[in-house]
């Protein structure tokens, strides 16, 4: 929706050109437009509706963003949020209005687009929703930072993916009591062993410390290649691959299944879930085992494929044009 007080803006009225008016207000009203004010689109649809080429569309994005302040533009996720919209679109709550701009937010890739928008949003509640959906993914970056901070709880995974585990400090020194009381049942046993030498629980450590690697790893694979910023629950199911598989190096082929999703266009939980069943279903529990099955199938394709047969009617090879034959 575009006000009539749009004309009235001195930004509108004193600072655009009349190709930055036209840019503003296809931005406003495109078939693309959300009630958020964040959609997707491309720069070469935004060239084709308005009839211009991608470079005049280039410099009219990078003078709104840089001179004007009015949008921002993932060039990865192809989303596009507008500064302004919620002063005009956002000022009305009531359920189907929250109930439509939940759906959407949910479908937004970029939560700093959120962030941006939410900065202007004239309606409490529906800023409270926006601010909801930012919340979510950093509760879920906090508890991977806490995690590679203390060293000594030794969290299981469970713990670092968790919405409630970090809520009470009664929990993590719960956390930390259980965790004391098996140290020293481990201090019990080895005393009983004067030769063994405390090098196991060290090396348990790193592993602690290079799983939340990992998840690190997986959660930025996740966010970078389309999958979902704001899908939580998502992401915390694909992580519990790395503690609930038979996988020998887990992240390797967690990262490689997200790879082949990505190359197929099918960036969703169901699709990487699959994938890594079937490859545990046949036993191949290494990159390696996967790729060597993957060659073998691969070789196996070619050697089925039938040799190249010309069509048309056969001519024998040692057949010569004699013009002059039957003349005598």
């Amino acid at each position: 929706m575009v006000r009539t007080d749009f004309w009235n803006n001195p930004v509108v009225s004193e600072e655009m050109s009349p190709e930055d008016k036209y840019f503003y207000l296809y931005l406003l009203t495109n078939s693309q437009t959300t009630q958020i004010g964040i959609y997707k689109i491309t720069k070469k649809q935004m060239a084709f509706d308005m009839g211009y080429s991608i470079e005049t569309v280039q410099a009219l994005m990078e003078r709104f963003t840089q001179h004007h302040k009015l949008i921002r533009y993932n060039p990865k996720t192809r989303e596009i949020a507008l500064h302004n919209w919620a002063k005009s679109n956002l000022n009305k709550g009531g359920k189907p209005i929250m109930d439509c701009i939940n759906s959407e937010l949910k479908e937004v890739e970029d939560v700093s687009l959120i962030r941006y928008i939410s900065q202007s949003i004239p309606n409490q509640d529906i800023r409270n929703l926006f601010d909801s959906f930012c919340k979510q993914e950093q509760t879920l970056l906090n508890h991977v930072d806490q995690y590679v901070a203390e060293n000594d709880t030794q969290p299981t995974l469970d713990h670092l993916v968790s919405d409630d585990a970090f809520t009470t400090r009664q929990t993590i020194s719960g956390q930390k009591e259980k965790e004391k009381e098996k140290e020293e049942q481990q201090e019990k046993e080895l005393a009983n062993y004067p030769d063994f030498k405390k090098e196991p629980v060290v090396e348990n450590s790193l592993m602690n410390q290079q799983k939340a690697e990992a998840v690190r790893d997986i959660m930025k694979c996740w966010d970078e290649n389309g999958f979902g910023l704001t899908n939580v629950n998502a992401k915390q199911q694909l992580i519990a691959w790395l503690d609930d598989s038979r996988f020998i190096n887990p992240k390797e082929v967690i990262l490689k299944a997200m790879n082949i999703a990505c190359a197929n266009n099918k960036r969703t939980l169901g699709y990487v879930s699959a994938i890594l069943k079937n490859w545990e279903n046949e036993s191949l529990l290494s990159v390696k085992e996967i790729d060597s099955h993957e060659s073998q199938k691969a070789a196996r394709k070619s050697k089925n494929v039938s040799p190249y047969m010309p069509l048309g009617r056969a001519v024998p090879g040692e057949f010569v044009l004699d013009l002059t034959a039957g003349e005598e």
